[in-house]
This record gives structure tokens, C-alpha cells and sequence, in this order.
């Protein structure tokens, strides 16, 4: 009968804590998230040699969105902007890639609202001054692939403060960019 009460208690713990776990947004510090939710001036195609640097994109919009919808909202939710970073990866068969652009952004984020980015520059002269996109610039072909086109994918997040003081970071957003010499 001991033996018996005791799966019982053991089985009601487990049920309370799968029960209790939180969900994959929960695990994130603090009581919202960031989210890139919008672009607006896109690129999907730039050339090295007709544009110069910064490429940007002309609109980001950026939204601070709360864990509990039910819960009570404060203005310490509000997120103070920090940086926003690019990274890039290879869709073709090439392995090399530009270096990440880490820019500075500045603003807040309201509690459960929204805020916008303009003509965020997200490649840079660094990034066109580096392997791959120097060759295919003064060269017309990456020597890599030998190819006139490098296809990237894009990556972007967002870093930023709670006035509260909890650090938070959005889910990355992707686009793909084709550079041309």
C-alpha cells in the first residue's frame, strides 16, 4: 500500500512540473520579446559597382510584444534599442563570407507597441571591402566560385534593454540578397 501511494505521488510531481514548464517564449529573460516585424524598401538585388556603400534597407519596423497578453503592462517593459546585428551566410557553393555589421541603434520600444528604423545601413564599406564582395567588385567574379553572383542570406536581430534591466534579443529575420558586380 506504501509502495502504491508512493508511484501515486511521484506520477501527481511529474504531472505538476511538465505541467508547469514554460513555453519556448517564457525561457527568454524578462516579460516581452522583440520582434523584427516588418521591412519596407527591401533590396533583393544590389551592384557593387553602380551603388556604394551603405546599402540600406529604407524601414525596419521593431515590436516589443508581452509574454502574458492577460498579465499587467508597465512602462518597465519598455525596451531601450541597443544594436541591431547582420550576419551572413552563403546560399551558393561559396564559403566565404563578409564579416558581421553590428550597428548602434538608439530609440525605445513601448511596452506592447512599436517602433521604426530608417535607412538602416546593413551593408557597409567594411562588409563590400572584405572577401567575397572585394573580388567580385574589382574583379567582376568571386575567385572562390568563379561565378559574377554571390547569393547571401541575410540574418538580422535586435538587441535591446528592459528599463526593468532585463536584457532581450529577437528571433533573427532573414531575406535572401544577390550581389552583382
Amino acid at each position: 500500500m506504501k509502495n502504491h501511494r508512493a508511484v501515486l505521488f511521484l506520477l501527481a510531481v511529474l504531472a505538476l512540473a511538465v505541467t508547469s514548464c514554460r513555453s519556448r517564449t517564457d525561457r527568454s529573460e524578462g516579460t516581452v520579446l522583440l520582434s523584427i516585424s516588418d521591412f519596407n524598401g527591401l533590396p533583393s538585388t544590389i551592384s557593387l559597382r553602380s551603388q556604394t556603400p551603405p546599402f540600406t534597407i529604407g524601414q525596419i519596423t521593431i515590436r516589443n510584444i508581452i509574454k502574458d497578453p492577460n498579465g499587467t503592462t508597465t512602462n518597465l517593459q519598455s525596451v531601450e534599442l541597443r544594436s541591431i546585428e547582420v550576419r551572413f551566410t552563403r546560399r551558393d557553393t561559396g564559403t566565404r563570407v563578409p564579416p558581421p555589421n553590428v550597428q548602434s541603434v538608439f530609440g525605445i520600444v513601448p511596452a506592447d507597441g512599436s517602433s521604426t528604423q530608417t535607412n538602416f545601413p546593413f551593408l557597409t564599406s567594411d562588409q563590400v571591402l572584405s572577401q567575397p564582395l572585394r573580388d567580385l567588385r574589382d574583379l567582376g567574379r568571386d575567385t572562390e566560385t568563379g561565378t559574377a553572383v554571390i547569393v547571401l542570406d541575410v540574418s538580422m536581430r535586435v538587441f535591446g534593454r528592459t528599463l526593468s534591466g532585463d536584457d532581450i534579443v529577437s528571433d533573427p529575420a532573414r531575406f535572401t540578397l544577390e550581389v552583382r558586380p
